[in-house]
């Protein structure tokens, strides 16, 4: 079972997402901010990442640089955002995030974009 890490301070939307994920076969845990993020992180190798840009402590932004410099790990990061804005994408792009998803969006596409990014590992 592949294992997500989902990282939304939106609780209602993350339990909706987590919900359609556990429904498509996959293990999710949810972080609501970056300080759980950065625990979680320290012990554990989600198989990709799911993250919001806004959130409290560490935003998704930091995340990126965090995971792909500070671990040094290529696992999958998605970032889902409200504010997709041209500057907040370029920066996940260029931190080496692998898709970014404007919100409002349907979990039916979250999860062909997760499998396609899976595919590829």
């Amino acid at each position: 079972m592949m294992n997500v890490l989902l990282a939304d301070d939106d609780d209602l939307l993350a339990s909706l997402l987590g919900f359609r994920l556990k429904k498509g076969g996959y293990s999710v845990h949810h972080t609501s901010n970056g300080k759980e993020v950065k625990e979680y992180l320290k012990t554990n190798r989600p198989d990709i990442i799911v993250s919001d840009i806004m959130m409290p402590y560490f935003s998704g932004i930091e995340l990126i640089n965090y995971v792909r410099k500070d671990l040094s790990l290529d696992t999958p990061i998605i970032i889902i955002s409200s504010a997709g804005n041209e500057e907040n994408v370029l920066s996940a792009f260029e931190l080496g995030a692998n898709d970014f998803i404007s919100k409002p969006f349907s979990p039916s596409e979250l999860m062909v974009r997760l499998a396609r990014e899976l595919k590829k590992t």
